[in-house]
């Protein structure tokens, strides 16, 4: 899946399963019962509203005015049908009471029927909600690296809160909104058309032009929609930018750049909303127009049956209350249609998701062993990203079980790129790479990923605790009392953080273990960072570690412990440690010399320096004891 200039989601709509508001009513239908109650009891809040207006035309015309014809009413035996002299007070006063009655039992059916339909319409659009976000999120975060590597983290969050938040109000309101069109205009239909066809043609003329002028204004709607929705997502990518960027800006004093390039993506968003406005309002007021001339045309026909004795004054009245009842839902056919379009746009976002399958994906039956030794061979391996300019090249390397191999050579040259190929972060384009001589692509991936640990040069922390950083490497110690309770420190976990070097430093902290390291670990220093990071992967207890430049932002005695730390660890474990102090791999079994993604030397340290290679010249430049260094000083 391609995406925009920009890392949005505009491509990800072709990757939609069917049509997307069909699929966002699957998500429904589990909760059908509860969706079938709370519609039938919409069904009868709206047809509740119904009888109010009956009441006051049977209340005029056999009341006020008698006689009168016995109405509908009276057909379904609610009130008497029998017809009441003008002088017999006591039946029309009974016939009041009848009505009083009436009316009050349709305003409590009504109160009881909204209260259900309410709840359980918006508890259903909450559980399609929480599972949509769930789904997207999870389906998300399984995707392959190269997802996130092509898509910006803002528009995600987009997706993940804007959109799903959106389709949640659709169901919510929209939903109510369309039962009380059909109920409310069908019923209201039937009513009419009961006591004068003649108005009910005049009222229900505009029905079909408001259809047709609806599905005209989604086409008008449609495209701008779209591109708000894009325009969000780029606006909240850029925000996100900037606010995890405030250290940088304040750094270059970088305000008012930035301050330019958010207010230019919100002019755009600003342009796009009021097209979006004035094609709607423009909509709608064309509506309470047309709603206008059928009033008058009502008033006009109606007044004239009245004074020819053919209409009665109270169904006159009764025709008045119905139709200001029919024209709110009818003009709302237009903001349905135009939330309609809004949920449509957003549904083709997060359904695009959820239909975008990742790229590398554990296979059938694969490959996950009991126990695991460690050899790693990579055999006539390439990689290019999105095939493009090749990063890898023909690389061929066996490790054996427990070796350390260093990996040096100029910033560029592909050593983290090679070893993100062994937990299969990336597949190779061609060779293979094997772990206990079985390819990488034959095995399950969580399995092969819970023998192998990874920390990198700027590694990633979560908010929360150092506690609960250091036991994410293990899920069983991140699941245990101690960690969620915060009240004691889990045994391994300070095990780990002592092998790393970190137990000293955190015991220091305001509270210690507890202490709360911030969005990203901000609170830490670099150097603190990769210790926690360290333990967090040391905890895992892996077959594989794979470190690059973990050691770069500790001071050399620090280093120096960590490294006899690692030493004593990776004694019985394979081991890949990119460093771009080569005093930091100096004791590894083997070292690989990499340049524009080949490998160009190999051998021990003392090997290399002695073939006055790449590698000695990078180790003359950094020796304390080469004149070069006191000159570049």
């Amino acid at each position: 899946m391609g995406s925009d200039d920009h890392g949005g989601f505009e491509h990800v709509r072709d990757e939609v399963d069917g049509h997307p508001m069909v699929s966002l009513l699957r998500y429904a239908v589990p909760y059908w019962p509860r969706l079938s109650v709370g519609i039938l009891a919409s069904l009868l809040t709206r047809l509740m509203r119904l009888v109010p207006p009956l009441v006051v035309g049977v209340a005029i015309d056999r009341v006020i005015n008698t006689p009168g014809e016995p109405g509908l009413l009276a057909q379904f035996g609610l009130v008497t049908s029998e017809t009441i002299p003008t002088g017999a007070i006591a039946l029309r006063v009974d016939l009041l009471e009848r009505l009083v009655l009436v009316a009050a039992v349709a305003y409590l059916v009504r109160a009881v029927t909204r209260f259900l339909s309410r709840y359980l319409l918006q508890s259903t659009a909450q559980k399609v909600q929480r599972d949509l976000r769930n789904d997207t999120y999870d389906h998300m975060q399984r995707l392959s690296l190269s997802f996130f590597a092509n898509h910006q983290t803002g528009g995600m969050m987009s997706i993940l809160n804007n959109d799903v938040n959106r389709l949640e109000r659709f169901l919510n309101t929209e939903l109510r909104q369309v039962i009380r069109v059909v109920a409310v205009v069908g019923g209201i239909a039937a009513l009419l058309w009961y006591y004068s066809p003649k108005i009910a043609l005049i009222a229900l003329a505009p029905v079909p032009f408001i259809g047709l002028a609806s599905g005209k204004f989604l086409t008008w709607i449609e495209p701008t929609y779209k591109s708000i929705r894009e325009t969000v997502s780029r606006l909240n990518t850029r925000l996100e930018n900037n606010l995890g960027g405030a250290p940088v800006i304040k750094a270059f004093g970088r305000y008012d750049f930035e301050r330019e390039r958010v207010a230019d993506q919100s002019q755009t968003y600003h342009d796009e909303k009021v097209t979006a406005i004035r094609l709607r309002r423009g909509f709608f007021s064309a509506l309470r127009v047309l709603t206008g001339v059928v009033f008058v045309g009502v008033l006009y026909v109606g007044g004239r049956d009245v004074i020819a004795g053919s209409l009665k004054v109270g169904l006159f009245a009764t025709t008045f209350l119905l139709l200001r009842r029919l024209y709110s839902p009818m003009r709302r056919i237009g903001k349905t249609a135009n939330k309609y379009q809004l949920a449509k746009s957003s549904a083709e976002r997060v359904f695009g998701v959820l239909g975008h399958e990742p790229s590398i994906t554990s296979p059938d039956d694969g490959h996950a062993p009991d126990s695991v030794d460690g050899d790693v061979s990579f055999e006539d391996v390439s990689f290019s990203y999105d095939r493009g300019e090749t990063v890898v090249e023909d690389v061929s390397l066996d490790v054996e079980a427990g070796d350390t191999v260093g990996l040096a050579g100029p910033t560029g040259a592909g050593k983290s790129t090679l070893l993100k190929l062994v937990p299969r972060f990336h597949d190779v384009n061609d060779g293979a790479v094997t772990v206990d001589g079985t390819d990488v692509r034959e095995w399950d991936l969580q399995a092969l990923r819970d023998e192998i640990a990874v920390v990198e040069q700027d590694p990633y922390l979560f908010s929360g605790t150092v506690q609960e950083n250091v036991a994410y490497g293990d899920s069983d110690v991140l699941d245990s009392e101690a960690v969620q309770t915060g009240e004691t420190v889990h045994e391994r976990v300070r095990e780990a953080a002592v092998a790393a070097e970190a137990h000293e430093f955190v015991s220091d902290l305001p509270d210690g273990y507890q202490t709360q390291i911030g969005e990203r670990g901000v609170k830490l220093s670099g150097g603190q960072r990769q210790r926690v990071a360290i333990a967090r992967a040391l905890l895992n207890d892996p077959s594989i570690i794979l470190l690059d430049e973990a050691t770069s932002d500790v001071d050399t005695e620090t280093e120096e412990r960590i490294q006899e730390s690692l030493a004593r660890l990776c004694a019985d474990r394979t081991a890949f440690v990119i460093a771009h102090r080569l005093s930091t791999i100096r004791d590894a079994d083997h070292i690989v010399v990499m340049e524009d993604g080949r490998t160009t030397e190999r051998g021990t340290h003392e090997d290399l320096v002695a073939a006055d290679g790449t590698y000695a010249d990078l180790w003359g430049s950094q020796s304390e004891e080469t004149p070069r260094l006191a000159g570049d000083d």
